[in-house]
């Protein structure tokens, strides 16, 4: 699959995260085996999904759901970076039933299904009882673990915009999946088939997802803009945390939590994500960045409703000679 790309298109592509996404990705990985999830990470929502296991909506979402693509009406398009669940699960409340009686048909026809969920999907009330389960599922299941996984996704935006600005499109499109290059004016993807297009200057939606790892999905089709929902960076830290070594000499200097915070910010983190990571509380984490940042040592940029940091040149310079002391 190629998507082709105009000037127009370079200036209006945009990322944007989706906790629905997220949320309908995982049900299906705790509900049946997920290769490439590990199960260590899995087992930290099991308690939460245990919950909402024997509601007869999670069959009824599950059979609108695939790892690559979804019902529209069931997964609608993120506008943003800000983008939140409550917004996702208005937009599901508010879709035309008959619009996603359409849809339920298409995905029934290629699947058997219990006459129960068939009789939850065929309902008047479809709209609204997916999404109030949706909300109960998030509640239980992702809303603790929310807020890392958002800066991860945050994360790897900061990291391509940075790349867009440093060498173009071609250095901040690789990575997006193993099978995703920039080439002669257009976007490839060799893991994909059939035709995409062009953009028409709408530009190109990115959406960083944890929950797709390690493939890409393609979306197109009204409502969706035309988008591609691709891996993020740094998942495997976000599977199996482990916080960096911090040199002795470091931490003799700046106390051992500042130390580690200096250490880990390598690449830029908000300070949810560094508190999970570090077992602190959240606002023991804001002190020590405050510090840190009055103090040359980490720089900070906001990304959608979060404030990353990362370590500034100055707190390079001083992680990189502790770390050789150290040797």
């Amino acid at each position: 699959m190629r998507i082709e790309v105009g000037a127009e298109d370079l200036l209006r592509t945009r990322f944007a995260v989706s906790p629905i996404f997220e949320l309908q990705n995982l049900l299906r990985a705790l509900a049946s085996p997920a290769p490439g999830f590990p199960e260590t990470w899995l087992a930290r929502f099991r308690s939460g999904f245990d919950r909402v296991r024997t509601d007869p909506c999670l069959t009824a979402v599950l059979a609108l759901k695939t790892t690559r693509s979804g019902a529209n009406f069931y997964s609608p398009p993120p506008r943003g970076m800000g983008q939140t669940i409550e917004r996702d699960l208005a937009a599901i409340r508010a879709w035309p039933l008959v619009a996603a009686r359409e849809e339920i048909d298409f995905y029934l026809a290629r699947r058997r299904v219990t006459a129960a969920t068939r009789s939850i999907l065929y309902a008047d009330t479809v709209l609204d009882r997916l999404a109030d389960f949706l909300e109960r599922a998030w509640s239980s299941v992702l809303a603790p673990e929310w807020p890392p996984i958002r800066a991860v996704c945050e994360r790897d935006v900061l990291h391509r915009s940075a790349e867009l600005g440093r060498a173009g499109w071609a250095a901040a499109l690789a990575g997006l999946g193993p099978r995703v290059r920039w080439r002669d004016g257009g976007v490839e993807l060799a893991a994909h088939r059939g035709s995409f297009g062009t953009l028409g200057g709408a530009g190109l939606l990115l959406v960083p997802s944890v929950t797709i790892w390690p493939g890409t999905a393609v979306y197109g089709d009204d409502p969706w803009p035309k988008a591609i929902v691709y891996p993020v960076r740094g998942v495997g830290a976000l599977f199996e945390p482990s916080p960096p070594v911090v040199p002795d000499a470091l931490a003799a200097l700046l106390g051992r939590s500042r130390a580690q915070l200096l250490t880990a910010l390598g690449e830029a983190a908000s300070t949810t994500h560094l508190a999970a990571v570090f077992g602190l509380a959240t606002g023991a984490v804001g002190d020590h960045l405050a510090v840190l940042h009055r103090a040359g040592l980490v720089d900070r940029a906001r990304s959608g409703r979060s404030v990353l940091y990362s370590r500034s040149p100055l707190g390079d310079a001083v992680v990189h000679g502790a770390t050789a002391d150290d040797s």
